[in-house]
């Protein structure tokens, strides 16, 4: 083997995550590398070509290794092109190899990276071309990337000597759900201090595994097994300056370290979740690795947690990246899931903890020492790693009342509003209603009971409102609901929209079907928390749709824009033959369904997927009783033009009551707040204003929540 004191020693460029080049800086010098400095892009450091072999080989931090080539200023696309053709490209990598051009950063004369790396290409193109007389070719999965990074008004080139990145270890596959990269998931290991621990003998446990980075990159280090050494394919083969026969070598030794470091392994990891397809995730990137046996994946919940005594007695790290709401609709369940991860692993007292999150307050409910936090980037998202010591008195005390601070306002109001509003629901059989509606400015939610559930609608704060004190006060809100309530955090669902005065019920939320039925007068309905934006059931209309069930008996209704067919239901329960008209066929479909949980036929009745101000244009049939609910403003793809409810709402009137037979009624509504009714133009028309009479008890809070009118003709 070649002499390393006496090999030439060049300058590097190893690139990482955010937060993790103190990590990688440490880990360059205990492979031997001397460390230069520290900077945003990563660590600058000098070794010879052996020992950045090593560092590709061996690295758990790193994401690129890059050998510079060119720095340069440039100040125009001329400047950009000379420099890259300044480099002997011939004398970098061979004619047959194909390349690739990754370029970063803009400036006054590039601000499209595509048009920066067209510009590197075609100088590296015209270099062969004028030494060789030929040209290599350009291939997105090409043998050789350069990397071109434009900053400050310099044009710096790399060659990438890794090729892919890094933390492609080679057994991952199967990524599973919002998996950790490799090198984040190494650097919250030795974070936590997991190497330590692994050559004591200890052990580790990830009780929310997911696809098991975790575990497999502990398993790794506890193995000393080198992260790159299942890696087939290395940007440096294409290099000129590449020696085989010295990697050869030093991958040889590699193998020597993993065979004898898994004999000699004595710590056992464990990982468990409730989700079969991340376990299966798991288990397939477990059997690709050098670990396979050496890591036990079982299906279990944080409450059945448990492990033979013998290792709990020996100590070791739980370590775990739980869900930390990315989507806000998460939140309402992460708080107890954290509180039952504490309960957890209270089991295992002596232990220490090692928790990645996005959302600290979520963190409160772990009651241990915290001994450290560290801060990183998770992609995108700004996360801290907490790490706990043993449990101590504390630990052992059950959690106190979440009722607590500023929050205490927010959930004694709450509790005056339940001790009058569920004593009047249950008066008026009332299942559904609302609880609060922002009745304190700072917690800007709606809270609707539906039964055993709660929907809670965030109002997106406004922009004078810090972002992260907003994201306190709704976690302040989840955490006492079900201690005010009495309703399980379960059955807590938490959306956000915006403060509007339109509906914009046609938003699908998710994919999943969450349908249950409630109970409203003498019907019931479906109602769906969980995928859209509205619930399909319209709270501030009860009144009007219980006034329709008492008059529609042997009546012709029509209900224009009607959603899900709920005041329809409540009219064919009565006697009435129904015609419900709507734009979205997922919504009639809805209400076909509310008519068949009541026993009533759908196709008995007329359910027209139409424009409505289409088909009320076209109408020649008349109706006794006639319900109009229009949005506030909608420009919807399948309607002709757009509807403005203030402008077009004479318009309306007047052709509903084209269709209103003689002594028939027309309810009109909208909720639109500062909606005024034009009376003049309507001056044929008899009309009441019921609005104060149509705004149910529960909504008394907020009177203008709609507004309502009974039209009549004169004669």
């Amino acid at each position: 083997m070649q002499n390393e004191t006496s090999a030439p020693v060049f300058s590097w460029l190893a690139a990482c995550p955010k937060g993790i080049e103190p990590l990688l800086a440490d880990e360059i010098r205990h492979l031997g590398g001397e460390v230069e400095r520290e900077t945003h892009l990563g660590v600058i450091w000098r070794g010879d070509m052996a020992l950045a072999y090593r560092f590709c080989l061996w690295s758990r931090l790193a994401s690129r290794m890059l050998f510079p080539l060119q720095e340069s200023q440039v100040d125009n696309v001329d400047d950009l092109y000379k420099a890259a053709h300044s480099v002997d490209w011939p004398a970098v990598f061979p004619l047959k190899a194909t390349f690739r051009i990754d370029f970063h950063g803009r400036s006054d004369f590039i601000n499209n990276t595509q048009f920066g790396a067209q510009k590197i290409k075609d100088a590296i193109v015209d270099c062969f071309r004028e030494e060789t007389g030929g040209r290599p070719s350009v291939d997105k999965d090409g043998d050789v990337r350069i990397e071109a990074q434009l900053r400050k008004g310099k044009l710096f080139l790399y060659f990438n000597v890794s090729g892919d990145s890094l933390h492609r270890r080679g057994y991952r596959l199967q990524p599973g759900k919002a998996p950790l990269k490799e090198n984040l998931a190494a650097a919250i290991l030795i974070r936590a201090g997991w190497p330590q621990l692994a050559a004591e003998g200890k052990h580790l446990i990830d009780p929310m595994c997911g696809s098991g980075t975790l575990l497999m990159e502990a398993g790794m280090m506890a193995a000393d097994i080198a992260p790159g050494l299942n890696r087939q394919k290395w940007g440096f083969q294409s290099w000129l300056r590449h020696n085989n026969s010295q990697w050869l070598a030093i991958t040889e030794e590699a193998r020597l370290r993993r065979t004898a470091g898994i004999a000699a392994m004595k710590n056992r990891l464990y990982g468990f979740d409730i989700d079969p397809e991340q376990l299966n995730a798991a288990s397939n990137n477990l059997a690709r690795s050098a670990l396979a046996g050496r890591i036990h994946f079982e299906r279990r919940s944080i409450e059945q947690l448990r492990v033979n005594q013998d290792v709990i007695e020996e100590g070791g790290l739980v370590v775990c990246n739980p869900p930390y709401g990315e989507r806000l609709s998460e939140l309402p369940q992460l708080a107890p899931l954290y509180q039952q991860f504490h309960d957890a692993t209270m089991k295992l007292p002596e232990w220490k903890l090692g928790v990645f999150t996005g959302n600290i307050d979520l963190a409160k409910s772990i009651r241990r020492p915290l001994l450290k936090q560290y801060n990183f980037m998770n992609g995108q998202i700004a996360t801290r790693l907490l790490v706990f010591g043993a449990a101590d008195e504390r630990s052992a005390q059950p959690q106190a009342s979440m009722i607590r601070g500023p929050v205490e306002q927010f959930a004694n109001r709450l509790g005056k509003n339940l001790k009058q509003l569920r004593k009047w629901a249950s008066k008026e059989n009332v299942q559904c209603y609302r609880l609060y509606d922002a009745d304190l400015p700072e917690y800007a939610v709606a809270i609707d009971q539906y039964g055993d559930w709660l929907h809670v609608q965030e109002y997106v704060p406004p922009k004078s409102i810090d972002e992260a004190k907003a994201e306190r006060r709704l976690l302040d809100v989840l955490a006492v609901l079900p201690e005010v309530t009495g309703v399980r955090a379960e059955q807590i669902v938490l959306k956000r929209r915006e403060r509007q005065s339109g509906k914009r019920q046609y938003e699908k939320q998710n994919t999943e079907q969450h349908f249950f039925p409630v109970q409203e007068g003498n019907v019931k309905v479906l109602v769906n928390l969980k995928d859209y934006l509205d619930t399909g059931l319209f709270l501030d209309h009860r009144p009007t749709r219980l006034s329709i069930a008492g008059l529609a008996q042997g009546k012709r209704f029509l209900n224009l824009f009607c959603y899900t067919a709920t005041a329809s239901v409540h009219a064919a329960v009565a006697g009435a033959q129904c015609t419900s008209v709507d734009m979205s066929r997922t919504y009639l479909n809805w209400g076909k369904d509310n008519f068949r949980l009541n026993n009533i036929d759908p196709e008995k009745h007329a359910f027209l997927q139409e424009d409505c101000l289409q088909w009320l244009r076209d109408c020649r049939d008349t109706f006794d009783l006639i319900f109009m609910d229009p949005p506030t403003f909608s420009n919807s793809k399948r309607m002709e033009g757009v509807l403005d409810i203030q402008r077009d709402h004479v318009m309306l009137v007047s052709q509903a009551m084209r269709c209103l037979n003689p002594g028939g009624l027309l309810i009109f509504s909208n909720n639109l707040r500062k909606f005024d009714m034009d009376v003049d133009a309507l001056k044929e028309f008899t009309i009441s204003d019921v609005s104060a009479k149509s705004v149910p008890f529960d909504f008394a809070r907020r009177t203008n929540i709609h507004h309502c009118f009974h039209i009549r003709h004169k004669s």
